[in-house]
């Protein structure tokens, strides 16, 4: 006999089941009033007796039910009643109650492997998760429509950051003013941080600055050293004036200055490296933060940024210690190294940085690239003036802006969220018709903005109250208490994302060319990502919101997108038949080119992803070859406006081998020198999804690391 459940399925009857939901309400009551073993034995055989192949699972109940009251047992067929009313409200109302303890007890795959920066088994992570899960919850039952969550859950969509959305008041990600705060002083919780006269002060309160700000959203954040340089020179001059009171000589005064200026930035960097890495937001992990290397933003205190920028490299070249005090690469902060004219050329004043950058970036794997030069051709300002400005964390970039005095400004602006289309469904829904293909996609996007405008909609109910540090003291405001944010949401002055994910993909099922090949496949390609421009174009002409195309990073969604799109359309070959889908424009992992191709060939989509994007080359070690890596950069610097370049640095903590970790068949990691499998016994640091990770990932990602192609080996460098 089987059974059919209440979703449908159809399972074989399983005896055990109803003994054990008795044998649970004997429990509750008296001993009179319990069903005997000859009793449940007798239920059992009457279901059986019916005669029947399959039975719903409520009229088994029902059974039960009318048996123990004809055995006279009325109190165990309430307790029974309730047993049965409560799984029932588990079914209907949520699972969050299943999802936490799974959660807890180190058993859901999902929450175990979100996060490659996140350890789901350390209790700050897990509130931080079981606040999540909650969120999402009331996401799903109250806060979104029907039509999204479906479209969510079928992979068709995917509503980011569910798990954060039950709060009004929570933005995705955004470039801190820290000049503004630490000029004009700040306030974290109810306490007042008065203006720093020394370096080392500053970059103390740089770092409770940015662990408070990561705590009021959940995205990625951005300062630069730019406005922590001024504080170089304050230093400076304290140490003068102490020499000075002496008696000493100019040459002496200035000889003891310098010496202790350069310790106290040694101090103050060091300082900043270890409280980023060791503090922890409400979100449970240490802040998403990128740090911005950009001597074209001051021209006064240039000098100064420039020894705060060598210092910088010179510490993460060297690394962190782990627990067993071997340095190994950290995850945080990101860096980014700004190429301008002052810095990418063999007789420019700042080629030693650039040279430094090289070594750390073929040691640590960062710090990433932004070609000043490119970014000015991208980024137009409504004065016509090229800008350039950093990321907001990893990859997503603010649209220029000029305020009312026409001045350009990026620092203390935002982004709303994100809403991602998944490309490959639509592609796989049209079944190669090209008509059916641009009316799917269209209605797919409609879908996504109806999304983002529930996004944007929530987060305009939010006042200034909400979170102080962001809109009452200087992250990214001044308002008034009860003020508002409503304005900041409008007339482009913060972004809100259209993601997209699995351009290859959709392309290559279309057209049966990858969108590399030059022709056909690029062409599509090319127009596919025209189109949500388009369309962002016409919500924000209509809404006064700055709607941007942004190359979705999807670290664990992509895998989630390749199992939804195998249980929709089964296994096609090529397109469903991996754990994962191709992150945004890019060229696909298995796909053999080299880098210089990929570069070039992939600028030509980062333009059409001006809400963010980024691209990379995977390496092998270069650390002996960094000619290699400057040939690398200074193709940056004049092909494509933001990149990165991928190599390994593991370690193993049996052995001490320090190389790279393999993946075998079944994708689990390894020490190719000895073979330890355990995770908690070696140290892996990749780059996942802009940020580099290193607490690993789910299956899909996985499989996507271990096919990764090298675009650049030794031989050809």
């Amino acid at each position: 006999m089987q059974v059919i459940k209440r979703n449908g399925s159809v399972v074989d009857y399983d005896p055990s089941k109803i003994k054990n939901a008795i044998a649970k309400a004997n429990k509750e009551v008296d001993q009179s009033q319990r069903a005997t073993d000859a009793q449940v034995k007798e239920i059992l055989s009457h279901i059986q007796g019916l005669g029947k192949s399959r039975l719903l699972v409520e009229d088994i109940q029902d059974i039960i039910e009318e048996k123990l009251m004809s055995y006279g047992h009325y109190e165990l067929a309430k307790k029974y009643i309730i047993y049965r009313y409560n799984r029932a409200l588990v079914r209907k109302a949520n699972t969050t109650d299943l999802a936490i303890k799974e959660l807890i007890d180190g058993e859901n795959e999902y929450w175990n492997t979100e996060n490659s920066n996140k350890n789901a088994h350390v209790v700050t992570t897990q509130r931080d998760y079981i606040a999540g899960i909650t969120s999402t919850d009331i996401t799903r039952r109250f806060l979104l429509p029907e039509e999204i969550v479906k479209a969510h859950d079928e992979g068709i969509i995917h509503f980011h950051d569910a798990d954060y959305f039950a709060q009004n008041a929570l933005h995705n990600c955004d470039l801190i003013n820290l000049e503004d705060m630490l000029q004009n002083g700040t306030n974290i919780n109810g306490v007042m941080i008065e203006k720093p006269h020394r370096f080392l002060t500053a970059m103390t309160i740089a770092t409770q600055l940015i662990t408070a700000v990561s705590s009021s959203q959940y995205g990625g954040a951005t300062i630069t050293l730019t406005h922590l340089a001024p504080f170089v020179r304050d230093s400076y001059n304290y140490y003068l004036k102490r020499y000075n009171s002496r008696g000493l000589s100019p040459e002496q005064v200035k000889k003891f200055a310098e010496e202790d200026l350069k310790k106290e930035i040694v101090d103050g960097v060091q300082t900043f490296q270890y409280q980023i890495n060791s503090m922890t937001t409400t979100n449970g992990q240490a802040p998403f933060l990128s740090v911005c290397m950009y001597l074209g933003e001051t021209q006064e205190y240039k000098k100064e940024l420039a020894m705060v920028i060598e210092e910088v490299l010179n510490q993460r070249i060297l690394g962190m210690k782990n627990d067993k005090g071997v340095y190994i690469t950290p995850a945080f902060p990101k860096l980014l190294y700004v190429l301008e004219e002052d810095n990418i050329h063999e007789d420019s004043p700042y080629w030693y940085l650039t040279q430094l950058a090289a070594k750390c970036s073929a040691k640590r794997m960062v710090p990433d690239y932004i070609s000043e030069k490119v970014m000015k051709q991208l980024k137009i300002d409504q004065n016509g003036n090229g800008q350039c400005y950093p990321c907001m964390g990893c990859r997503s970039f603010l649209t220029p802006y000029v305020d009312k005095d026409g001045k350009p400004k990026y620092y203390g602006r935002f982004n709303q969220g994100v809403v991602t289309i998944n490309l490959v469904d639509v592609a796989l829904s049209a079944d190669k018709d090209m008509d059916a293909f641009w009316k799917i996609f269209d209605e797919r996007l409609e879908l996504c903005h109806q999304a983002l405008q529930i996004r944007h909609k929530r987060l305009a109910a939010a006042t200034s109250d909400v979170a102080p540090i962001l809109w009452q003291y200087g992250a990214l405001a001044r308002l008034k208490k009860g003020e508002s944010i409503h304005e900041l949401l409008h007339n482009g002055y913060s972004t809100i994302s259209l993601g997209y994910a699995g351009l290859y993909e959709c392309v290559k099922f279309m057209t049966g060319n990858s969108h590399t090949d030059n022709g056909v496949g690029k062409e599509f390609g090319l127009q596919v990502m025209q189109h949500m421009n388009d369309k962002c174009k016409e919500w924000k002409a209509a809404e006064s919101i700055d709607y941007s195309v942004y190359g979705t990073p999807i670290e664990s969604t992509t895998y989630k997108f390749a199992k939804a799109l195998k249980k929709r359309f089964g296994t096609v070959e090529g397109i469903t038949d991996r754990g994962y889908i191709t992150n945004s424009y890019h060229v696909p992992v298995f796909e053999e080119i080299d880098a210089f191709s990929k570069l070039k060939l992939e600028s030509e989509f980062q333009k059409l992803s001006p809400g963010g994007a980024v691209s990379y080359i995977e390496a092998p070690n270069l650390t002996n070859n960094l000619e290699a890596v400057i040939e690398i950069i200074k193709f940056i610097y004049d092909n494509i406006m933001y990149a990165e370049i991928n190599t390994k640095s593991d370690y193993c903590q049996v052995c001490g081998f320090d190389g790279e970790m393999q993946i075998d068949e079944n994708f689990e990691w390894f020490c190719p020198n000895c073979g330890n499998r355990d995770h908690s016994k070696m140290n892996v640091a990749r780059r996942t999804c802009g940020y580099i990770g290193t607490n690993f990932w789910n299956k899909g990602r996985t499989q996507e690391i271990k096919e990764r192609v090298l675009h650049l080996d030794n031989k050809d460098a």
